[in-house]
């Protein structure tokens, strides 16, 4: 194993999480959404509790936004705002009509505990108004995403619900975004001072586990 001290900061975080990184990336959900085999109603389940993050997520690359250090920086994160805000808010929409869920359950689901977690985890991060805490949560979030959703060699299911849940995950603007993000994640852990390097560890820490703990619930 390498020693952590040789490792970017954004690797040394994952490794630290390895445990519930790997059963998030290996998940069941995984295995079936490559298939196209995830039950309707498991694949409802996730959407609806997944769409209750989008307006918690842009407040978070809001706040990233906020407190970058680079004017590229803000630059970069606000097309991917756009993009989080057209082309996915357009895949949630037209997945919902498939599924048939309604309009109450699209915007008010009942909040499941994950889905709460997350959405303090969220408002903790940028609450601290510190770029690394807030890059460390976007980091899982869009990281562990491509870790799982990047298969080339794997065909895409029938079903556009799943088929294109994947393909939002490993395009290569995705891609890019995902080296760029760990990048900056380990450009700022590098000058960052200690406190701000365990805030940042603390909340890549809570966002794995919970990533891991929402996979799981789906299936209760």
């Amino acid at each position: 194993m390498a020693n952590p001290a040789d490792m970017a900061f954004s690797e040394r975080l994952r490794a630290e999480n390895a445990e519930d990184w790997n059963a998030a990336r290996n998940h069941r959900f995984i295995d079936e959404i490559f298939r196209g085999a995830v039950p309707a109603d498991v694949m409802r389940r996730y959407l609806t509790q997944d769409y209750q993050f989008v307006d918690g997520f842009v407040a978070l690359i809001g706040m990233a936004i906020a407190t970058a250090d680079r004017f590229e920086s803000r630059i970069r994160f606000a097309q991917f705002a756009a993009m989080i805000t057209s082309d996915e808010n357009t895949y949630f929409l037209r997945a919902f009509d498939a599924l048939g869920v309604p309009e109450a359950e699209r915007a008010h689901p009942a909040i499941t505990a994950p889905t709460a977690g997350f959405q303090t985890l969220m408002r903790d991060a940028a609450a601290t108004g510190d770029y690394a805490s807030c890059l460390a949560v976007l980091a899982v979030a869009e990281w562990l995403y491509l870790d799982w959703a990047d298969r080339p060699s794997a065909p895409l299911p029938a079903n556009f619900v799943h088929a294109e849940w994947i393909t939002l995950h490993n395009n290569d603007g995705f891609r890019g975004f995902v080296t760029w993000l760990r990048g900056e994640l380990d450009r700022v852990g590098a000058i960052a001072d200690e406190s701000c390097r365990i805030s940042a560890a603390t909340f890549f820490r809570r966002a794995v586990a919970l990533e891991r703990a929402f996979f799981d619930h789906i299936y209760s």
